[in-house]
């Protein structure tokens, strides 16, 4: 087996104040020509939660949680932590490992799903990162997506049971059940994975497996976070106009289960505690919103079992049908879905 001698966490970061806010969303879509207008509307998301998104202390808090599992299972790792939109940026992280004289180092992102923008984009950022640090910047080895893990499955399941069962006990047995995942454009869904089409089929069964664990009578998934140009098909049907659909067929409650996510970050607690809250009242529906996995300690043993198989070749654990190791992150794995640029374009 290879050797490693670091953990790198590498999550999507987030601003921390409110003068901050503008800031980090310039970075989240510099190129993209978004224009400032619809920077101000999205600021203002944060701005309702005081220009602090969760997901620093969340990361915080899963580090913290990673080193104690680490210890506790004889893994002698030290842990490092970068993100790609905001401070403590990844490029920072690569040049303190470098400085501490880590050499190989395996990289676990908190995201769970093949596709360009929660995989590939991520070993983008870090084959930059090691380019700006330059020599003697580690080699790093992004580990293995983990929708079908135990670790990430069950958590999110005993989450989805107890929303349910926060529900009124008149109308719990009746609630739909809606799984929700981050929308990405419909191009880039059809060139996740080696073959196409990963991204929505892994929801798919990490949903289905959730859902059997809590003896769902049915679910369905659907999506929110949009932020493409309407022009542009992206993943649907949208949680709200979902909630709306339920309605109209007689619904009276609804289970929301963010099976996209691994932490309660703002696009979680906007778009859904927010958004989607917002829409069931206006349709008369009683809404519940399981949480994610977050410091679960499963969810945190099952970062530890992931560095072991790179470690020691352990096992590995996955529930339902079996992507093969070989398929995740191979060449040409996971595209934009974007046209290649012609020869010499700019």
């Amino acid at each position: 087996m290879p050797s490693y001698d670091a953990l790198l966490l590498v999550s999507f970061g987030g601003p921390e104040s409110r003068s901050e806010v503008i800031p980090f969303l310039e970075n989240v879509t510099r190129g993209r020509g978004v224009p400032a207008a619809r920077l101000e509307q999205v600021a203002e998301h944060y701005y309702a939660f005081g220009g602090v998104s969760p997901i620093n202390q969340q990361c915080r808090d899963l580090l913290a949680a990673i080193e104690k599992d680490f210890a506790a299972s004889g893994v002698g790792l030290p842990v490092y932590w970068g993100n790609r939109n905001w401070d403590p940026y990844l490029a920072d992280a690569v040049a303190a490992m470098a400085a501490d004289g880590v050499r190989s180092a395996l990289a676990f992102v908190t995201s769970a799903y093949s596709s360009f923008s929660s995989c590939r984009q991520y070993l983008d950022d870090m084959a930059r990162a090691r380019a700006q640090v330059g020599e003697g910047a580690p080699r790093i080895h992004k580990l293995r997506p983990y929708f079908n893990h135990p670790g990430f499955i069950e958590p999110l399941a005993d989450a989805t049971a107890a929303a349910v069962e926060s529900l009124p006990a008149a109308i719990r047995d009746q609630a739909d059940l809606v799984f929700t995942a981050h929308s990405i454009p419909v191009a880039m869904a059809a060139a996740s994975g080696p073959r196409g089409g990963a991204y929505p089929a892994q929801l798919a069964q990490a949903s289905g497996l959730v859902a059997e664990r809590v003896g769902a009578r049915s679910w369905q998934l659907a999506y929110q976070s949009r932020s493409g140009p309407p022009s542009q098909p992206w993943l649907g049907p949208d949680v709200c106009d979902c909630i709306g659909k339920l309605a109209s067929s007689g619904s009276r409650a609804v289970v929301l289960a963010p099976a996209g996510f691994v932490s309660d970050h703002l696009e979680v607690k906007y778009d859904l505690d927010v958004e989607a809250a917002e829409a069931a009242a206006r349709h008369g529906l009683a809404l519940a919103r399981a949480a994610t996995p977050g410091t679960d300690p499963r969810f945190v043993a099952m970062v530890t079992e992931l560095v072991r198989e790179q470690l020691d070749g352990s096992p590995s654990r996955a529930l339902g049908r079996p992507w093969p190791a070989a398929e995740f992150c191979a060449a040409g794995c996971c595209g934009s879905g974007r046209p290649a640029a012609a020869p010499g374009a700019a």
